[in-house]
């Protein structure tokens, strides 16, 4: 089953590194196909950032999101630009510490950069939040793939920290996450 799946938020919340997780958890260790692409403005730290990935069980001949069912906002302005024309059966997680809007599809709210300092004492691991938060809402991707993604990509000596973020991102979700 194919998922579009667009990523915003500001340079500097590991935008692109999320997607890059996702497709590695979909490919390396669920045994799915992915894409995926990445837009950034020059300012590179603070800027618009905007990464998305195709996931299907099928090879992609095609690698752009054209109509996103899954999007992951870190932003305010993430959400301006990239998440105000989300399609009603779109589903959208929202770092609710950072974005005010609401959208029209169905959505979930996510303290992600709140918990990731407040909880984990590092506020760069909230977008690791975020992908537990994804995983769990979504089935997306199997948790341990996920797991085994994050554990691939982040830099070593932040590997707990990293899986401490995904399971809580998990448990927000259990907690009722969403309005």
């Amino acid at each position: 089953m194919r998922h579009q799946v667009r990523f915003s938020g500001f340079g500097g919340q590991g935008i692109i590194l999320s997607a890059v997780i996702l497709g590695r958890a979909a490919v390396m260790y669920d045994g799915k196909y992915a894409v995926q692409t990445q837009v950034y403005g020059p300012e590179a730290r603070g800027g618009a950032s905007m990464s998305a990935v195709i996931i299907d069980d099928q090879p992609i001949l095609f690698p752009k999101v054209t109509n996103p069912d899954l999007f992951v906002i870190m932003s305010q302005e993430g959400f301006e630009k990239y998440g105000t024309r989300a399609d009603p059966h779109a589903v959208m997680l929202l770092d609710s510490t950072l974005v005010r809007s609401r959208p029209g599809c169905k959505f979930f709210e996510v303290p992600a950069t709140r918990e990731a300092k407040e909880t984990l004492g590092r506020d760069i691991v909230a977008n690791i939040i975020m992908l537990g938060a994804t995983v769990r809402a979504t089935g997306i991707v199997s948790e341990n793939a996920m797991e085994k993604a994050i554990l691939d990509s982040v830099p070593k000596g932040t590997e707990s920290l990293n899986i401490k973020a995904m399971k809580r991102g998990f448990d927000l979700i259990e907690k009722g996450a969403e309005p």
